[in-house]
C-alpha cells in the first residue's frame, strides 16, 4: 500500500516545488533524457526526496529493450552492492540487541574463518580486514539452480584460492566483496536464520515493503527490467574473458545485449533486487529519527567514519561511503554489475535522499548522483 501511495503522488509533484526549483528539476530531466537519447542507457529511474515524501521522480526508456516495455519507478532492478547496506543494518540490528558485539574477532562466529584472528566485525563492515577482493563477476549462477546451489562451498574455494590478507588489520581501506559474504555469515550464526529470511523480516516487512518489492528474487511478473551491455563497447569484449557469456548473455536487441536473469552466488554482499521505489522507502526510513529498524546511537555508528591505525580518515563508515557535495555531507554506496548499475544516497543534515538505477553494465562507483542531486542541492544551501 505504501509504494501504491507514493505512485499516486508522482503526479502531484510539481505542485510542491517553487518556480525556480521546478526548473531546476526540468534541467534534470533533460539530462536524463539525454543519457537514454544518447544511447548511454536503455533506461533510468531517479527519485529525489526528503524523510516524509517526494520531491521530483523522473523516469524514461525501456526496462525491455525488445518488448518496448517502459522503465518506471516500480519496475525491479538488480541493486548488487547496495545490499551491503542492509547487511551492515543487520549486523548492528543484532549488536542493538547485544547479540553480537562489533568489536569482536569473525572468527569467534565463524568457526573456520580461514583469515586471521585479529580480524574483527567492524573491519570487515568499514573494509579495513584486509581481505582479499577476487573479481566477483563470475560469481553468479541462473535462477534455476539456485535451490541446489551450495554457497559455503563456493565460497570455501573462493578464501581457498585468495588466502593472504593484503595489509594488517585497519591499516589501510581495502574493498572487500569477500568481507561482506562473511558478515553474512555472521548474520546466519547469531540470528539463526537463512541471510536472506533475517533480512525480510527484520528490514523489508517493517518497511512495509513485499518480497516482490524488495528481495533476492527475480519476479517478472513484477515488471523487472532486463540488464543491458552495449553491444560495441570494450566492456562487451571483455565479458568474454570475465564470465560465461554463453550462458548468461541472450539476444541483440537494437545496439544491446541482453543478459539472461543471474542471481548473484553470495546474497549479502550484492544480491538485493527491487524497485527505486523501495529503496527509497528504505532511505527515508534511516533519514527519520527514532526509527524502528534502528535507533539513533546506532544509525550514528553506522554513519561514522572509520579512522585507520595511522588516525587518517578511511573515507568509509559502516558500509556507506562518506562524501561532499556543494559543503554537504553524504553518505552513498554503488551497486554495479552485468547488466546494471545503481546508487543509493542520503543527505542527513538537509533530511534528502536519492536513488537513481540504470538497467546497463556499470563496474565502479562513478558518483553520477553528483550530477543530478546538484541541481536541488545548490539551491537549498
Amino acid at each position: 500500500m505504501r509504494a501504491i501511495f507514493l505512485t499516486m503522488l508522482l503526479s502531484l509533484m510539481s505542485s510542491c516545488l517553487t518556480p525556480q526549483k521546478n526548473a531546476d528539476m526540468k534541467k534534470v530531466d533533460l539530462h536524463l533524457q539525454s543519457l537514454v537519447e544518447k544511447g548511454k542507457t536503455p533506461s533510468v529511474v531517479y527519485l529525489l526526496f526528503n524523510a516524509d515524501s517526494l520531491i521530483h521522480s523522473y523516469h524514461s526508456g525501456y526496462a525491455n529493450v525488445g518488448q518496448k516495455v517502459p522503465a518506471r519507478p516500480t519496475t525491479t532492478y538488480s541493486g548488487f552492492s547496495i545490499t551491503k547496506t542492509f547487511t551492515a543494518l543487520a549486523i548492528l540490528q543484532l549488536a542493538e540487541k547485544k547479540m553480537l558485539n562489533i568489536e569482536d574477532p569473525a572468527e569467534h562466529y565463524i568457526l573456520d574463518f580461514p583469515y586471521p584472528g585479529a580480524i574483527t566485525i567492524r573491519h570487515l563492515l568499514n573494509h579495513s580486514a584486509g581481505l582479499p577482493n577476487p573479481l566477483p563477476l563470475k560469481w553468479v549462477h541462473a535462477p534455476e539452480e539456485n535451490p541446489t546451489f551450495d554457497r559455503d562451498e563456493f565460497f570455501k574455494q573462493v578464501s581457498s584460492k585468495s588466502p593472504k590478507v593484503q595489509s594488517a588489520p585497519n591499516e589501510k581501506f581495502s574493498y572487500s566483496n569477500l568481507g561482506y559474504y562473511y558478515l553474512g555469515k555472521i548474520i546466519e550464526k547469531v540470528s539463526g536464520k537463512s541471510y536472506e529470511d533475517y533480512v525480510y523480516e527484520h528490514i523489508v516487512e517493517p518497511l512495509g515493503l513485499t518480497r516482490q518489492d524488495l528481495g533476492f528474487e527475480i519476479h517478472h511478473g513484477a515488471s523487472h527490467a532486463t540488464g543491458y551491455q552495449k553491444k560495441w563497447s570494450m566492456m562487451n569484449f571483455l565479458l568474454g574473458f570475465l564470465m560465461d557469456k554463453s550462458k548468461y548473455t541472450g539476444q541483440t536487441e537494437g545496439k544491446w545485449v541482453s543478459f539472461r536473469d543471474i542471481l548473484l552466488n553470495g546474497p549479502s554482499h550484492g544480491g538485493l533486487i527491487g524497485t527505486p521505489e523501495s529503496f527509497m522507502i528504505y532511505l527515508q526510513e534511516l533519514l527519520r529519527p527514532n526509527s524502528p529498524i534502528l535507533s539513533d546511537q546506532f544509525k550514528d555508528l553506522l554513519f561514522k567514519e572509520n579512522q585507520l591505525n595511522s588516525k587518517k580518515a578511511s573515507g568509509m563508515c559502516l558500509s556507506w561511503f562518506k562524501g561532499q557535495l556543494y559543503n554537504t555531507t553524504y553518505f552513498a554506496h554503488a551497486g554495479g554489475g552485468a547488466g546494471y548499475y545503481s546508487e543509493i544516497r542520503v543527505y542527513p543534515e538537509l533530511g534528502l535522499g536519492s536513488v537513481i538505477m540504470f538497467n546497463r553494465t556499470g563496474m565502479s562507483d562513478e558518483r553520477v548522483l553528483d550530477q543530478f542531486d546538484q541541481y536541488y542541492i545548490e539551491t537549498v544551501k
